[in-house]
C-alpha cells in the first residue's frame, strides 16, 4: 500500500504505467529507449479515496484528470525508467496528499480593549500630523 496520509493509501494494483520516448536531452538513446513513465490512476472508482477528497483532487488535478476520472503523469525528467516511475509514483503521492490535507477551521476572535485605544491614539497622532503638513491662510 502507498501511504498518503493516516487515514488514506492506496494499493500500487490501482496505478498503471505505459513506457514512452521522452523529449529532451539523451544522445542516440533518445530515439531507441521509452524511459519516460505515464502513470494513469483511476481516481474516481478507486476503493480507496474518500468521497469527500473528490472535489478538492479535480481542481488541483486540473488538466491531469481526465473526463473519466483518471489522473495521468507523465515523467521525463530522468534518463531510466525507475528513476521515472519513480518520480510519477511521487507527483502522484503529494497531489493526493495535497487533496487529502482538511485546513484548520479559524476561530473567530475579538480584538482587546487595550488594541482598541492602541488603534484610536494612533489614528489621532495620524491625524494631527496630517492637519499639520496642511498650508494655513496668512493674515497680512
Amino acid at each position: 500500500m502507498i501511504k498518503i496520509n493516516e487515514r488514506v493509501s492506496i494499493s500500487p494494483d490501482e496505478i498503471e504505467f505505459t513506457y514512452i520516448r521522452a523529449s529532451g536531452p539523451g544522445g542516440q538513446n533518445v530515439n531507441k529507449v521509452a524511459s519516460a513513465a505515464q502513470l494513469r490512476f483511476d481516481a474516481q472508482n478507486s476503493p480507496h479515496l474518500p468521497a469527500s477528497m473528490w472535489p478538492k483532487l479535480m481542481a488541483l488535478a486540473g488538466q491531469r484528470m481526465t473526463k473519466d476520472g483518471v489522473i495521468v503523469i507523465t515523467a521525463e525528467r530522468f534518463r531510466d525508467q525507475e528513476r521515472n516511475r519513480a518520480d510519477a509514483i511521487d507527483r502522484l503521492v503529494q497531489l493526493l496528499t495535497e487533496a487529502a490535507h482538511v485546513p484548520k477551521p479559524r476561530r473567530p476572535t475579538r480584538p482587546t480593549l487595550a488594541s482598541k485605544r492602541r488603534r484610536m491614539e494612533a489614528k489621532g497622532h495620524r491625524g494631527a500630523i496630517k492637519q499639520l503638513r496642511q498650508s494655513r491662510p496668512r493674515d497680512d
